[in-house]
């Protein structure tokens, strides 16, 4: 089959997943009376920066839980993971839209990689289905402490950036060890982890250029999120309370990250980021340290 036909489908596929998970929501709010709408305007602001952010490659899993956590968006910790990936589901499902015919990924690679972060997502929403608030906690914890270190190491030796533009993609074992690390991914992201900067350094390592695995790396979220969001909506495991705000903010802030913004400068963006993400490492094991000693009192 014709590469270009691939990639159509693809589109194709990503346009089904984005309206069922509108059909989903909005069921949601009809008969189940889920209160969507209610703290728009916050989750319009909280939406649109953090995809923004997500749009220029930064992530929008470490700024979004920062920002839940300092206007008590969600009530309940352990609905933090699933509420991630549900809100910004169909954000994320848009910037695939407008990456994924952007550089030149080879199907070989996208495909097998893309499947095994979806499995590794379904997996993931069972693994940590009975977890208890602490356990969420400082899981989250220690997958926002791994994403900043990440971060660091990014903006330190920019890993990848003198690979050549002429690989695009992975063969052998590299392939096989690609498709293991994102079943892990996927996997993680269930547990609040973004996949982007893991993938980034993933795919610079193995001699691809950063730019070169951006299909790859939208495509993956594209698809780990509703089905990660899919699971928990079934097991009653988001927070629905300003859902709305969050989707329709983080739309409109892919739309003006990818027309006008692509080139910004987001150096000073991610310091900041990496100073947030580690005030909200240290509550989240404050508070689950908490609640382990009010059970013992």
């Amino acid at each position: 089959m014709h590469e270009h036909t691939v990639l159509l489908l693809i589109q194709m596929l990503l346009v089904i997943v984005m309206l069922t998970m509108i059909v989903v929501v909005v069921k949601a709010f009809i008969f189940k009376k889920k209160p969507i709408f209610e703290r728009f305007s916050l989750g319009l602001v909280i939406g649109f920066f953090t995809d923004f952010g997500d749009t220029l490659g930064i992530g929008s899993f470490a700024t979004t839980t920062a920002a839940f956590r300092a206007t008590n968006f969600v009530e309940d910790d352990r609905q933090l993971p699933g509420t991630l990936n549900a809100m910004h589901a169909i954000p994320v499902i848009i910037e695939a839209l407008f990456f994924i015919t952007a550089v030149k990924v080879e199907l070989l690679t996208l495909i097998p990689m893309t499947t095994a972060a979806v499995v590794g997502a379904y997996v993931g929403t069972h693994v940590t289905k009975n977890w208890h608030a602490p356990t969420v906690q400082r899981v989250m914890a220690g997958a926002l402490f791994i994403a900043v270190i990440i971060m660091i190491i990014r903006m330190v030796t920019t890993p990848g950036a003198d690979n050549a533009m002429s690989v695009h993609g992975l063969h052998g074992w590299w392939l096989a060890l690609g498709i293991a690390f994102n079943l892990g991914i996927g996997i993680l992201m269930t547990m609040g982890l973004g996949n982007y900067a893991p993938e980034l350094i993933f795919f610079s390592l193995m001699g691809v250029n950063p730019a070169v695995a951006f299909p790859v790396m939208m495509l993956d979220a594209a698809l780990i999120m509703p089905t990660t969001a899919w699971n928990v909506i079934k097991m009653d495991r988001i927070s629905w309370r300003g859902f709305a705000g969050v989707a329709i903010g983080g739309i409109i802030g892919v739309i003006v990250a990818a027309k006008f913004f692509t080139s910004l400068d987001t150096q000073l963006l991610k310091i900041l980021i990496i100073v947030v993400s580690l005030w909200t490492v240290f509550g989240l094991l404050r508070d689950s340290f908490k609640q382990n000693s009010k059970k013992i009192h």
